[in-house]
Parts: structure tokens; sequence; C-alpha cells
């Protein structure tokens, strides 16, 4: 597991502009974010978290996984509907996961484009495929492309971890959030993370 290149720079630099966020930077210091490399586990991973806590969206997954036994666009297309509903996943996410399957086996989703692209470009081309909405797509380039400077301000475990912070009463608006987030551009992934952290010691992982 490789940290990305900018992590530790990233916490100096948010250590030094914002002490709070320093405090919870420091609890951690041996942890960083880390990619699991491949787009489409990552993406799967997303679709099944949404709208669920933490914990529920790991026990889907540990069981989707279990039962898929290697998680590809291929596998995921063959599973039996019958089989992911046993895992505990909605109609909409079954529906979602095979969208999402054939927009790789198509190849309408292109990955190996995405390092050249801006993360706004990437959004727009995840979000055609059904099922991925700004948040996914979000998840997708903190957790897949450990691009530095997202901030998910959809996130409820990010707002809840801001309030915290900072003793504000939750939840706070979107551009509440966006504003106080300025101060931790250009490493707001990081920040995010580490707000994550500090709910959860044991963060999801895409």
């Amino acid at each position: 597991m490789k940290k990305p290149i900018f992590w530790e720079k990233a916490k100096k630099v948010l250590a030094s502009k914002d002490k709070k966020l320093g405090k919870i930077i420091n609890n951690y210091p041996k942890d960083f974010l880390f990619s699991k490399s491949d787009p489409f586990y990552t993406l799967a991973r997303s679709i099944v978290g949404q709208q669920i806590s933490v914990k529920a969206a790991q026990a889907v997954w540990d069981r989707f996984e279990h039962k898929v036994v290697k998680v590809t666009p291929k596998n995921t297309i063959k599973m039996h509907f019958n089989s992911m509903k046993a895992c505990g996943l909605s109609r909409q996410k079954i529906s979602y996961l095979r969208s999402l399957s054939m927009g790789f086996i198509n190849r309408e989703l292109k990955p190996k484009k995405w390092i050249s692209y801006s993360d706004e470009e990437i959004i727009v081309e995840l979000i055609k495929i059904r099922g991925i909405g700004r948040w996914t797509a979000e998840m997708f380039l903190i957790f897949n492309l450990c691009r530095p400077d997202v901030f998910p301000v959809d996130d409820i475990g990010l707002i809840r971890g801001i309030c915290n912070c900072y003793n504000i009463k939750y939840p706070i608006t979107k551009e509440h959030a966006i504003k106080i987030s300025k101060k931790w551009k250009p490493y707001r992934s990081v920040a995010t993370w580490y707000f994550w952290k500090s709910l959860d010691p044991i963060p999801v992982e895409y």
C-alpha cells in the first residue's frame, strides 16, 4: 500500500492552516489514503454504499464480494438477480451495478484516459452511467484516482465531522461547508479523509 505522493505535504499544510484539523491529523500519524487501483471495484463499492451507513454498506459488500468471488464487470453481469438480492442489495442497486458493468463491457467508460482529465471532466463522464451521481463520482476521484482536492459536500459523514471538529450545530448548509473548506485547498480530499477518520477510526474504503 503506497500513500499518495502529496500526503505528507498535505498533512503539514493543513495542520499549519487549521489547528483543530491538525489535532485530528496528529491522532493518526501512520494512517493514509490508499487506492484499490481497480476502477470497477471502486465504483461498484461506491454504489453499494449509497444512502446507507458505513457498517451496513460493509456487510452488504462483504456478502456480495464473497458470492461474486472476483469483482469484475463480467462476473457481476452473470450473477443471478436473486443471488444479488440475497446479499442485501436493493432492486435499484442491482440495476445500477448492471448498468455500471455494461458501461465497462461496452467501453463507455475508458479509465486509461482519465489520467489527463480534470476532476470535473471525469465526473461528467461517470454520471452518464445510470446509478452514478456526483457523490459516487467524487468517491471515485478520492479513493481510486487519489485526486487531492475533492470536497464531497453531499457526504453526511463529512458534514458531521466538520460540525464535531468546530463544535457547530449539525447540520450546516452546503454553502457554509464550501466556505469553510476554502482554507483546506488544494488538499480538501485529505481534510475530508481525516474528518471521516475522526468519526470512525476504520473509515469505509472504496
